[in-house]
């Protein structure tokens, strides 16, 4: 089951605290991005965020699930409802990763 647009639009106005938050439709489901990384996936209504050291220390219970059958185990958030903790866990996420590979032409 795909996620419903308001939910993706609201997981994202509560992440928004993060700075640049934007979302992209993809397989069905939606990528979340921060400036333009992705750091984590909404999928079935559910937030999952790319599992990091600095988002670990975050978590309030650590609940790790894929996100879709086959892919590998991430962060699934239940509260989505706390603003400042979702911004934080999205900041520290972002912070974490390598950038982006560019793409070659």
């Amino acid at each position: 089951m795909a996620s419903h647009p308001d939910f993706v639009q609201y997981v994202a106005d509560q992440c928004g605290g993060a700075e640049v938050i934007t979302t992209r439709k993809m397989f069905g489901d939606y990528g979340l991005y921060c400036k333009g990384k992705i750091v984590g996936l909404i999928c079935n209504n559910g937030l999952y965020v790319k599992p990091t050291d600095a988002g670990r220390k975050l978590l309030r219970t650590e609940d790790m699930r894929p996100p879709y059958n086959g892919a590998k185990p991430y962060f699934h958030i239940e509260d989505v409802d706390d603003r400042d903790y979702l911004s934080a866990l999205v900041k520290a996420t972002y912070a974490n990763l390598p950038k982006p590979k560019k793409k070659s032409k």
